[in-house]
């Protein structure tokens, strides 16, 4: 008769073997030292005083090689000192929290799309069936625009929806911050499919009359992995311009960007897009190393526009009747998969500690000498980070994620609550995540924080922080009022 329970013995005996493997190969080095230290103090031990006297006075030294020697480690000391990337904060950070007339709750969403696709119910059924396995909420929110009947997608609807988006995120990380409109050096403004002219950032720099010489940018068209470009960017600027602040504002304007065909690649986003946005405070004086929430550690980006497939699995074209939308290809979670994999190549020497690279680089060189059939190894990432923010781009994406980085359902929780919450807010999403995990009280200091998200183009981007201190459970943003709520269960499918 089989076993009813787990053989726990070999399985405890396997863990501790696993653990002490990871400890001797992480702590080579001290292990390493520590017989050699311990030598010497025993053989001084055996020399006596006296004879380490002797020792020492036998050593000639006269003024001059003592200076050259002091010159030589102020000097050496001096360009390490200089040649070091500043460190970059994050000071602190705010969400846009819709407000509740904006809701939109599933029978909502459905009647509306059965009267505006009336002479179409395959498309009406098409967006139902999508719906009820998308693992969004009813609390997800649109646009005031959005909720006419057709939706008035009109240029002064867009710029009133990215205006109270963007100046409430900013106005929130004022209060937070005590930051003023004078004290922003750079400004980087990320929104990826609305790009008026003026840009956002100009209407941002008229809103708070910021100073005429702030360096301004405004990128537009790279999705939802635009947010982590932008801090990328701003790593950059404050890498060569001292003692300054940047402000990132990361959104998506989805009012003129409502699709009303019938393409069903293109009535996707109609699903999982809502509203939603960030301001993110970024510093480099060391003034405010101590209050800054976490340390920006890493920012690898990873581009597959090389491909034709990859470059047009997320693409905005016309239908056959002339309405535009965003098509999502049936091969994005594939080529998704593939990003992913270059960008885990490129980060994983970075963070990984030494026994994770040293296996992986065991089964690499084994699969290519003895067996290529040999399954490959996967990095238990879970030994670099704490925390996991992947993009809330949908159910299917955080479902990739969490099979192909082998993660538990607590790390993947901030990423699947955000989607039920607040749906897929595109490049602001991560700080959502981000958010949640400050509500919960988890994020505590020296915690490791890995953001993943993908983009159109294709991209994928990753960014690595470390929690400067620990966090206290804030009293307020987006998750305020419903925390306590969650984590909720999803379903798989939510019969409408």
């Amino acid at each position: 008769m089989p076993p009813i329970l787990p053989d726990f013995y070999n399985s405890v005996k396997l863990k501790y073997v696993k653990l002490g493997y990871q400890y001797l190969v992480n702590h080579i080095l001290t292990l390493t030292l520590i017989p050699i230290i311990a030598g010497i103090l025993i053989e001084l031990l055996r020399l006596g005083p006296q004879e380490i006297v002797n020792l020492w006075n036998s050593l000639h030294f006269d003024l001059v090689q003592i200076l050259c020697s002091s010159f030589f480690i102020i000097f050496i000391a001096t360009v390490y000192s200089m040649s070091k990337p500043r460190s970059i904060y994050l000071v602190d950070y705010a969400c846009y929290k819709p407000p509740v007339t904006c809701r939109v709750p599933f029978a909502k969403f459905m009647e509306h799309t059965r009267l505006i696709l009336s002479n179409n119910p395959k498309s009406v059924e098409f967006q139902m069936r999508i719906l009820e396995r998308s693992g969004l909420g009813e609390e997800t929110c649109l646009p005031p625009a959005s909720h006419y009947i057709p939706p008035t997608s009109t240029m002064e609807a867009s710029r009133g929806e990215a205006e109270i988006v963007i100046f409430s995120a900013m106005d929130s990380l004022f209060k937070k911050t005590g930051l003023k409109p004078k004290d922003i050096d750079i400004l980087i403004v990320n929104c990826s499919l609305f790009s008026p002219t003026p840009s956002l950032s100009a209407r941002v720099i008229n809103k708070y009359k910021l100073r005429s010489k702030i360096k301004s940018f405004n990128l537009s068209g790279m999705g939802c992995s635009a947010g982590l470009i932008s801090i990328d960017l701003a790593r950059d600027l404050l890498q060569v311009h001292p003692n300054s602040n940047a402000v990132v504002v990361s959104t998506e304007i989805i009012t003129s960007n409502y699709y009303e065909g019938n393409e069903r690649a293109m009535l996707l986003p109609n699903c999982l897009f809502r509203m939603g946005g960030a301001a993110i405070l970024l510093s480099n004086r060391r003034s405010e190393r101590w209050r800054a929430k976490y340390r920006l550690v890493h920012v690898v980006r990873t581009h597959k526009g090389i491909d034709n497939k990859a470059y047009r699995c997320v693409f905005e074209e016309e239908d056959k009747e002339g309405k535009v939308g965003v098509s999502l290809s049936k091969d994005l979670m594939a080529i998704a998969g593939q990003a992913l994999k270059s960008n885990i190549t490129t980060i994983g020497p970075l963070v990984l500690p030494a026994s994770e690279q040293l296996l992986f680089l065991l089964t690499l060189v084994g699969r290519k000498i003895f067996n290529p059939k040999w399954k490959p190894y996967i990095p238990d990432f879970m030994q670099a980070f704490e925390h996991f923010c992947i993009h809330a781009g949908g159910r299917a994406v955080i479902d990739e994620l969490q099979k192909n980085l082998q993660l538990s359902a607590e790390h993947v929780e901030a990423s699947r609550m955000t989607l039920h919450r607040f749906g897929n807010t595109s490049s602001s999403s991560l700080w959502y995540e981000i958010s949640y995990l400050e509500a919960k009280g988890r994020m505590k200091s020296g915690d490791r924080v890995w953001q993943i998200a993908f983009g159109s183009g294709f991209k994928c981007n990753s960014a690595v922080w470390k929690c400067n201190r620990t966090i206290k459970t804030p009293t307020d943003g987006p998750w305020a009022d419903c925390i306590d709520r969650y984590p909720v269960h999803i379903p798989e499918l939510v019969k409408l």
